[in-house]
């Protein structure tokens, strides 16, 4: 009895010492939570009871070097349903399958799904979210969005670019200026009670949203209008494939046309300019990659003759030919066991470099290339920045394809020094150009001039690499000089305009495969020739019928400039001034 006794008492004490242990424990563990982890768990509770719905925030506006507004945004809606808050969803699926133009089964699969929140439709007009909202449904909410939205329709849309469904870029300078135009979203949060309903006389919390900045162009609307037109024009004419324009300030890089006809509407571009009912999902997105390439900086091709004016720029500045020397064409030259052809069959005889330049002789560039070897025009083409992308302020530009120096043989720069057996954009070529006839400077071809804080408080200047010497600025005189005869008196006659003195050059490149019958003509043009202050490159691929760059290209630029060079205030000067051969 008296053993029984003391084990039972001993198990009393041991329960309250357990359970003693266990109290302070849970004390312990309380005063943890409450104290340490209060914050943490306050967080999670007015996470539990607050339903957050964003405020995006308006896209910055860009504008062209005028102020001409050409990307804005137009208010939209948004219309999503909470499960919790519906008292009539069969009247909530009547409305907005009235008013969304939806089918039963499409909102009713939406409507009777139990979530926090969910979409019903997006980018829907502004009026009929205000029409919905006057039902005052209960668990229906309507909120204000964006839209981007172009005034000027196709105009520039493949430099413009355009926005998806989150309003974030995806081509052009609407994705390359990404950071400057998308803003900070708000947002409104609602406390709810256990069961996700709101709570009546509970505040909304609202963040406000702060707009993206402003993205102001060196693009010319009036410009950009009269090229396109003039592009979609002759590529109509002449039943050609595509046709681009670029035109620049070649003394600071400034860009202010660049063209790709056929263009694409910016506010439906996800439209194909033809469309084929039987393509499936993913031809239907090559077609579409295809309609929104930017040809000047993504496609490369040969230059043809465009690119003797680089040839004659290094041959000049290393001193292996002079304006003055004399040369014998035949008609063709024989390099190795090649036989290389003018484009004029029966030769054009002697002739000085200047001349040749006018022709455009390949007997003579080839020689020329010929005498600077491979080694001293690999290095000019380096120094020219032939083999470096532009650093353009857009995305997808396409690298030079160029022979390697230890690849090259004679046969190879023979054809290079001509423009062929090599690939770059146009947009490097004129890049290249430009800085063969500013003085010899480098340039950085660009969009973006500056960015203003929405409401114009602030502005920050963007700024280019510019103002590295490539070239002596005597042969860069003489460029300018020859290339105004090649445009005055030489196969680039038809790009005159009578009382301007322009420079330029004439090119006609046969595609690859050779023997296709297929060619692209081009033609680029500066003015004023002894101070150039715009340059413009026109391509046209695969033009039917004449395809001779002399005679199909040079015309639309002449055609253009003969309205934009009024236009930038680039006057006429009298015959009597126009220079002789150098």
């Amino acid at each position: 009895m008296h053993w029984g006794r003391v084990y039972q008492k001993q198990n009393i004490v041991t329960a309250a010492i357990v359970v003693t242990v266990m109290g302070c424990v849970l004390i312990g563990r309380l005063a943890y939570l409450m104290i340490v982890c209060s914050d943490e768990y306050y967080a999670l509770a007015e996470e539990l009871h607050t339903r957050e719905r964003r405020i995006k925030a308006a896209r910055g506006a860009i504008y062209d070097c005028n102020g001409v507004l050409i990307a804005t945004n137009r208010t939209v809606c948004t219309v999503s349903v909470i499960y919790n808050q519906m008292t009539d969803r069969e009247e909530v699926i009547r409305v907005l399958c009235q008013e969304l133009d939806l089918s039963e089964e499409t909102v009713r699969k939406k409507v009777e799904k139990y979530s926090a929140r969910e979409i019903i439709k997006t980018n829907i007009p502004k009026e009929t979210g205000d029409r919905i909202r006057a039902y005052d449904l209960a668990g229906v909410k309507v909120d204000e969005d964006y839209k981007r939205y172009y005034p000027l329709g196709s105009l520039a849309s493949k430099v413009l670019g355009f926005t998806g469904s989150d309003n974030q870029g995806i081509i052009g300078l609407e994705v390359s200026y990404e950071s400057v135009l998308k803003g900070i979203d708000g947002r409104i949060l609602t406390l709810t009670d256990a069961a996700g309903l709101e709570v009546d006389d509970a505040a909304e919390e609202r963040v406000e949203p702060i707009a993206g900045n402003s993205l102001y162009l060196s693009l010319d609307v009036t410009i950009q209008t009269y090229a396109q037109q003039a592009a979609q024009k002759v590529m109509e004419k002449k039943n050609a494939k595509r046709v681009s324009v670029l035109i620049l300030n070649p003394q600071n890089g400034e860009i202010y046309a660049m063209v790709n006809v056929p263009e694409f509407d910016l506010n439906a571009p996800f439209t194909l300019l033809q469309e084929d009912v039987s393509m499936t999902s993913e031809e239907k997105q090559d077609a579409l990659n295809q309609m929104w390439r930017n040809h000047v900086i993504s496609d490369t091709y040969e230059p043809g003759s465009t690119f003797k004016t680089i040839t004659a720029a290094a041959a000049l500045e290393e001193g292996v030919v002079t304006v003055t020397d004399s040369f014998h064409c035949p008609g063709y030259y024989i390099v190795e066991d090649r036989r290389i052809r003018c484009h004029k069959i029966a030769g054009h005889g002697a002739e000085n470099f200047v001349q040749a330049t006018m022709n455009s002789c390949n007997p003579v560039f080839i020689q020329v290339g010929l005498r600077l070897g491979i080694d001293r025009f690999y290095h000019y083409f380096e120094q020219f920045h032939l083999l470096s992308k532009t650093g353009i302020d857009l995305t997808g530009e396409a690298g030079t394809i160029m022979h390697r120096p230890e690849r090259m043989g004679d046969v190879e720069l023979a054809t290079v020094s001509f423009g062929q057996s090599f690939q770059l954009t146009p947009l490097r070529l004129l890049t290249t150009v430009s800085s063969i006839i500013n003085g010899g400077y480098s340039i950085t071809p660009h969009f973006g001039v500056e960015v203003r804080s929405a409401d114009g408080s602030s502005v920050h200047k963007l700024k280019y690499e510019t103002g590295e010497r490539v070239l002596s600025e005597e042969v860069s005189r003489q460029m300018r000089e020859i290339l105004e005869l090649v445009v005055s008196e030489g196969g680039g006659i038809k790009g005159s305009i009578e009382g301007y003195r322009i420079g330029g050059k004439t090119a006609t490149s046969e595609k690859l495969p050779r023997g296709t019958g297929k060619y692209i003509s081009s033609f680029y043009a500066f003015a004023p020739a002894d101070d150039p202050q715009v340059i413009g490159l026109i391509t046209i691929d695969e033009p039917e019928g004449i395809y001779y760059g002399g005679t199909i290209a040079a015309p639309v630029m002449r055609e253009i400039f003969d309205n934009i060079l009024p236009y930038l205030g680039i006057e006429t000067t009298g015959l009597e001034e126009t220079p002789s051969a150098p």
